[in-house]
């Protein structure tokens, strides 16, 4: 029996691919491994949206080209955005690869595998993705048992100007209401999942392409019943497609997280239409007003680009000055990547790679300060908690997370208390705080 390993990159959509192929997998009667030394087969599902992840994605195969030259590979396979992006190249400068596999081409690789056994090179990049998973696909979840995503939509069709997504993933393609719904019970009864998150590229989009109109509103709601008990998490909200019904579910319904995942990406008029976001800093401003009139003690998470081709000082000044006034709760900057293929590749006044990384450094300084400070809130207040591991470093301390953060992108509670397992929920009083996180002891 072949033994397979897959080494999953880049972001919480594309683990979910890798749940669906690894049951696919297994299905086929191959035995997963963890370890690749250990493994006939390697795979990684790479991720393609910027530079750093292109890299990341490359020295993770040419890590596992030495680990095939020197025999203990039989066949390295490479699927996802970065043979999507550059199949030709990956097939013809790395000899090593014997299949490359495009975002929506994955689940075919069970089937080849047998073929790249016997000496075949298969290339399968579908030149517009298609494909859309459903309640159908079974799936080998990799996160904590007590938490699972689900993908709502694939693709995206807002064609921000820096963005890749629509080329490495195809147009937006809503799932069907029922089929989502199907997939929560399922997972619901067999696992019992504690935290239901869901995601897409633009989910406030989500049943435009089908009904002409969002009913994310609709979807959460209907997802709360079956999540009675535990919490149902959204990611990835777009400025331009919130609406006022999305925000009256989040605010009346217990179980919806209060939790806001709400990626601006700038706040200069003039930076928001180079970029494409169909968004002003009024909207913005306006969006966020209500989000907390309307919300009770609401957390916003954001992102912005830094360095956007052109953006001056005083655009960026007017970015840290709107940062510094609204305190968001979480925020991650990124530095602009320029990305070939995308119209802002080819915008004039691209900024120095020297200017980019030290408007970074000011962002993240800010968004510390503010962290600290927005913390400090909760010493001595009881926090539901969602315990999500044990320390590694500390056999009697856990690891969990409020209805504030999200997995592997917001912070954490280190928690003390006799009695508590992996997967519960616990009342925890906050003893102390940390630039990001806190810690606690149960109540």
């Amino acid at each position: 029996m072949e033994k397979v390993f897959l080494l999953t990159l880049g972001c919480a959509r594309n683990l979910l691919d890798s749940e669906v192929l690894l049951a696919l997998i297994e299905k086929k009667g191959f035995l997963l491994v963890e370890d690749a030394e250990k493994a006939d087969i390697a795979i990684v599902n790479t991720c393609g949206f910027i530079q750093d992840a292109k890299e990341e994605s490359i020295n993770s195969i040419l890590q596992l080209v030495e680990l095939k030259k020197k025999g203990a590979l039989k066949k390295i396979i490479i699927s996802g955005c970065l043979p999507q992006r550059y199949p030709s190249e990956l097939m013809n400068e790395i000899k090593e690869i014997d299949g490359v596999f495009g975002t929506s081409d994955f689940t075919k690789i069970p089937d080849a595998i047998e073929k790249m056994l016997s000496g075949k090179r298969i290339r399968e990049v579908e030149e517009e993705p298609q494909f859309l998973y459903d309640h159908s696909f079974d799936r080998k979840i990799l996160t904590s048992p007590h938490y699972a995503y689900i993908k709502i939509q694939e693709g995206c069709s807002n064609r921000c100007s820096y963005c890749v997504i629509p080329d490495l993933r195809g147009p937006r393609r809503s799932r069907d209401m029922s089929s989502i719904l199907e997939e929560i019970k399922v997972l619901k009864e067999k696992s019992n999942i504690k935290e239901l998150i869901f995601i897409g590229q633009d989910t406030t989009s989500f049943g435009i392409d089908t009904s002409g109109r969002s009913e994310l509103a609709e979807l959460i709601k209907r997802a709360s019943v079956i999540m009675k008990g535990g919490w149902v998490r959204l990611l990835y909200t777009h400025p331009a497609h919130f609406t006022d019904e999305l925000i009256d579910v989040i605010a009346e319904t217990d179980n919806i997280c209060n939790y806001i995942d709400l990626p601006i990406q700038h706040i200069n008029d003039r930076i928001l239409k180079k970029m494409n976001r169909r968004t002003t800093k009024a909207g913005i401003a306006d969006l966020i007003e209500k989000l907390r009139g309307r919300i009770k003690d609401v957390t916003l998470r954001t992102s912005v680009i830094v360095g956007f081709p052109g953006e001056t000082e005083e655009e960026f000044g007017e970015l840290m000055d709107f940062l510094a006034e609204t305190k968001f709760d979480r925020l991650g900057a990124f530095i602009y990547s320029r990305e070939e293929g995308t119209p802002a590749a080819e915008f004039d006044s691209q900024v120095s790679t020297n200017v980019k990384e030290e408007r970074f450094d000011k962002v993240m300084r800010l968004q510390q300060e503010i962290s600290t400070e927005n913390n400090q809130k909760y010493f001595e207040k009881e926090l539901e908690v969602l315990i999500d591991e044990r320390d590694p470093a500390d056999p009697e301390q856990l690891i969990g997370r409020s209805r504030m953060d999200a997995p592997e992108v917001d912070g954490v509670i280190y928690v003390k208390g006799s009695g508590v397992e992996v997967g519960d929920f616990e009342k925890v009083r906050i003893t102390g705080t940390l630039e990001y996180d806190l810690i606690g002891e149960v109540a």
